[in-house]
C-alpha cells in the first residue's frame, strides 16, 4: 500500500520551511547547553523511530538493492556529516552569520542540478532566488548592533554543511522518483544516525556517551520534539515535494526559513527587528509569493498521474 501527501508542492515545502525555522529557534536554546554531536544523536534517534513506524504502518515498498545504497550515502551525507558540520559551526558562530551562509544554498543548488541533472536556469528563477538571499542578508543585520566577528573555522564549517546538503537535495531529486518519500527519509536519516552515533562513540570535544547520561530530563524531550519537527516532518514534506518541482525550485524556498525563525523568536522570546530587518523580512515575503506562483505553474505543466 502506498499512500502520498496531497497536498500542493508549495504548501508542502512552506511547511517544511515553518517546521525547520521552528526547530532551529529550538536548536539555538538547546546548543547552550548540548555540544552539537549530542544533540545530533538526541534529535535523530527519535526521528528515525517514528519514521520507521511509519514505514510499518504505510506498508511502503523496500527499495531495490541499486537504490538501497545511493539512499544510505545520501544519509551519511545529510542528516550526517552537513548537520554535524553546521552545528559545529554554529556553536562557534553568530545566528546572523550562519543565516547569511545558508543564503547561499539555493544558489549551490541552482548550480549543481543545472550540472548534474540538466536543469533550465530561467530568469525568473534567478530573480527569485537573489531576492530572497538579499531579503536574508538585510535580516541577518551582521553589521547592526556592534558588528559580528567572523570566526574563520566555524564559517569554514558552516559552509562545508551547506555544500553538504545542497548535493543531497540534487541526488535525492534523482532518487527520490522511485521510493516512497517517508522511506527515502527513513533511510537516510538512520544511515544519519549512525554516522553520528560513531562521531559520539568517538569522543571529541563536540559530544560524547557521557554528555546524555548528564542531560536533564526536560532538555533530552526539547531534544526529542526538535528533532521530530526538524528531521521527520520537515524533510518527509521536503522529500515528497522534490518528487514534483525541480530541485533548485525546492532549494529556493529555504530563503523563507528566516521568517518563521524572526517571527517565532518575536513572539516568545521578546525580541525586536531593525528597520533594515523588516524591509528584508519585506524582500523574502515578497520572493515567497513569486515562488509559490512559480512552482504552482510547474504543477500544473505536469501530466496528473
Amino acid at each position: 500500500m502506498r499512500r502520498s501527501l496531497r497536498l500542493p508542492p508549495a504548501a508542502l515545502l512552506v511547511v517544511a520551511c515553518a517546521l525547520w525555522g521552528a526547530a532551529t529557534v529550538l536548536n539555538k536554546a538547546l546548543l547552550g547547553s548540548i555540544n552539537p554531536v549530542t544533540l545530533l544523536v538526541l534529535q535523530l534517534a527519535p526521528s528515525a523511530l517514528v519514521l520507521w513506524l511509519a514505514v510499518r504502518w504505510m506498508s511502503c515498498p523496500f527499495p531495490r538493492r541499486s537504490l538501497l545504497l545511493p539512499l544510505i550515502a545520501l544519509g551519511v551525507l545529510n542528516p550526517g556529516i552537513s548537520y554535524t558540520l553546521s552545528l559545529m559551526g554554529l556553536a562557534r558562530t553568530s545566528a546572523s552569520v550562519s543565516s547569511l551562509l545558508w543564503a547561499a544554498e539555493p544558489l549551490m543548488i541552482l548550480g549543481l542540478a543545472a550540472l548534474i541533472l540538466g536543469e533550465k536556469v530561467t530568469r525568473s528563477l534567478v530573480l527569485v532566488m537573489l531576492l530572497g538571499a538579499f531579503g536574508v542578508v538585510l535580516v541577518a543585520n551582521v553589521g547592526g548592533g556592534g558588528g559580528a566577528l567572523l570566526d574563520l573555522g566555524g564559517t569554514l564549517l558552516l559552509l562545508g554543511g551547506v555544500l553538504c546538503c545542497a548535493f543531497y537535495t540534487v541526488f535525492s531529486r534523482r532518487i527520490g522518483e522511485h521510493v516512497d518519500p517517508v522511506l527515502v527519509v527513513a533511510v537516510q536519516q538512520s544511515a544519519g544516525l549512525a554516522w553520528a552515533l560513531a562521531v559520539l562513540v568517538a569522543d571529541t570535544p563536540f559530544g560524547s556517551i557521557e554528555d546524555i547520561l548528564a542531560i536533564p530530563g526536560g532538555l533530552l524531550v526539547a531534544s526529542a520534539i526538535s528533532g521530530l519537527l526538524y528531521y521527520a516532518a520537515a524533510y518527509w514534506l521536503y522529500i515528497s515535494a522534490l518528487r514534483s518541482v525541480p530541485a533548485a525550485v525546492a532549494g529556493s524556498y529555504f530563503n523563507v526559513i528566516p521568517i518563521f525563525g524572526i517571527a517565532l523568536a518575536y513572539a516568545f522570546l521578546g525580541e525586536t527587528l531593525e528597520p533594515i530587518q523588516w524591509l528584508g523580512a519585506g524582500a523574502i515575503l515578497v520572493s515567497a509569493y513569486m515562488l509559490v506562483r512559480l512552482t504552482n505553474g510547474i504543477g500544473a505543466e505536469r501530466p496528473a498521474e
